[in-house]
């Protein structure tokens, strides 16, 4: 079974359906449990996904459907549809195609510069730019910041949890800060959502790079970037969620091309004076 071509149909079922916060939780659910989920009962993915079994009819109606059972026939078609080629080489060589499938669809939704060029100038505006990230989230947000610092003059990574986080979101608030960019990945840690709840309350604009568009992030970001993670191997890949924050990168750099140019010649300067590095 092509695991990512069923996520991927699975997700065009929510396409242009507005979703309850209840509702986007099962959603995330048959995401996350594609393809197997096509042969689960409805009291099954109530379990799996925390909510009612009237929730989950509710839910497959919203859809359009007459019901979970016409819902679940859905899900099997799309599942039948997905059958795996031939060639699809060792798990190892599966797990890589897979995220070159993630990587294609990231391409897909790129089609739209406007949102992306809007975001980058949202988060150019901010100073101080605070960037989320915990947990697993931490690398990215720390890759992405360092980056980011060379053309942004005041970039803050919060990457600690606990009460330390929430002084640290309120002192970039009280700094002028006017948006906060976060990665949320799975597992999606409490503590990120709890954040992002605490941000939205400061008054910061909130983008959210995550793994789908139906992800536990939907329901406190103001602005959400959906790339796929990759779950073929023990741990998860972020090739995807890693290209969209560079992509995202070069758009701030975009909303401002003469002080992103002068804070990069300024850096080489200052990089070839210290003699940093060696070529």
């Amino acid at each position: 079974m092509n695991e990512g071509a069923s996520v991927e149909q699975v997700l065009d079922l929510f396409d242009g359906v507005r979703l309850t916060p209840t509702q986007r939780r099962i959603a995330h659910c048959l995401v996350q449990h594609a393809p197997a989920v096509a042969y689960l009962s409805a009291a099954e993915v109530a379990e799996l996904a925390g909510v009612s079994q009237p929730s989950v009819t509710r839910f497959a109606v919203a859809l359009g459907h007459d019901g979970y059972p016409a819902l679940r026939r859905r899900l099997r078609d799309l599942t039948a549809a997905a059958g795996r080629p031939a060639d699809a080489g060792n798990e190892l060589q599966q797990a890589v195609r897979a995220e070159m499938g993630n990587l294609d669809r990231l391409a897909g939704q790129l089609a739209d510069r406007d949102r992306i060029a809007e975001t980058g100038r949202l988060l150019a505006a901010s100073r101080p730019l605070p960037v989320l990230g915990l947990r697993a989230a931490a690398p990215l947000a720390a890759y992405f910041a360092y980056f980011a610092a060379k053309v942004h003059p005041d970039v803050r990574v919060l990457d600690d949890s606990g009460s330390l986080l929430t002084d640290r979101l309120e002192q970039a608030a009280e700094a002028g800060a006017s948006a906060l960019l976060a990665f949320v990945l799975p597992r999606y840690p409490r503590e990120t959502l709890d954040a992002l709840r605490e941000a939205r309350a400061a008054g910061l604009t909130v983008v959210a790079i995550t793994d789908s568009p139906v992800s536990p992030a939907t329901e406190h970001a103001d602005v959400v970037l959906p790339a796929a993670v990759g779950a073929q191997l023990v741990f998860d890949l972020h090739t995807a969620p890693m290209t969209l924050a560079m992509v995202l990168l070069q758009a701030i750099c975009d909303a401002a091309p003469a002080d992103t140019q002068r804070r990069l010649e300024a850096f080489e300067a200052s990089a070839a004076r210290r003699q940093l590095f060696l070529g």
